[in-house]
């Protein structure tokens, strides 16, 4: 069983999003060979020195409960969000995680599928794409994390304010991935399965390109209004879709 899951924005301010995620990681994801997180694990993350910050623990426990699940026999694998891009190497090594590159192909033995988070896919927001093409560089990485942690948390929470405003005043299809883009993506990619997150909106979609049937599985983003979470589920044959209360 590999279970796919993505889009939690886990933080101290989403208590019953973080406790649905630790019973998750405790009793259904001990099931599976495989977990994937597919981006925005957190809802933000200012850098891996957070994990050893004597003032909050908060980043700390999710390591240490994703490095349980990992010594239990579960491979764990997590891929960068819009939100959590500056998730490091000693992240990984506190959680057991591995960090793969978006798009990630997974082949297996029945199937192939293609990873990714989504955003780079949302190519009609044009501003977003100038904001992600910029905090993706190492010089503006490099430069940000060499400030203090209490100035970066500051700076973190002052961009994440930014951006639920702009997108107030955004046209809906902004903030979906672009059908042109996710034609050319899924061509690119030899017509495997497409499983991404970020856009909040869970569904399977049907392709046809180039006069293929390509599916397309968006996954849900975990609601901190009840605590509930969604996981899809390959059991080897079949792809579904399990809610987690």
């Amino acid at each position: 069983m590999i279970l796919f899951i993505s889009d939690l924005h886990l933080a101290p301010q989403a208590p019953a999003v973080t406790r649905s995620f630790l019973d998750f990681l405790a009793g259904r994801a001990r099931s599976a060979e495989q977990l994937f997180i597919l981006g925005d694990l957190f809802e933000a993350w200012p850098g891996d020195d957070c994990l050893d910050d004597p003032a909050d623990s908060f980043a700390a426990d999710i390591a240490a409960a994703l490095l349980a699940l990992s010594r239990s026999g579960v491979e764990l694998s997590l891929m960068h969000g819009n939100r959590d891009f500056l998730l490091g190497e000693s992240f990984m090594a506190h959680s057991g995680a591995r960090l793969l590159a978006d798009p990630h192909v997974l082949s297996l033995p029945a199937w192939q599928f293609v990873l990714t988070h989504g955003d780079a896919l949302c190519t009609d927001d044009r501003e977003y794409q100038a904001f992600r093409a910029l905090v993706r560089q190492k010089d503006w990485q490099a430069a940000f994390l060499a400030k203090p942690l209490p100035e970066r948390k500051q700076m973190v929470l002052a961009l994440r304010q930014q951006s639920e405003s702009a997108k107030r005043g955004k046209a809906t299809f902004l903030m979906d991935v672009n059908p042109a883009a996710t034609d050319d993506f899924l061509r690119a990619y030899g017509y495997a399965t497409l499983i991404h997150g970020h856009t909040h909106r869970p569904a399977r979609h049907d392709h046809m390109v180039d006069g293929i049937h390509v599916e397309r599985w968006v996954m849900a983003d975990w609601n901190e209004r009840d605590g509930a979470g969604e996981c899809l589920c390959w059991d080897g044959e079949t792809l579904t879709r399990e809610r987690l209360a």
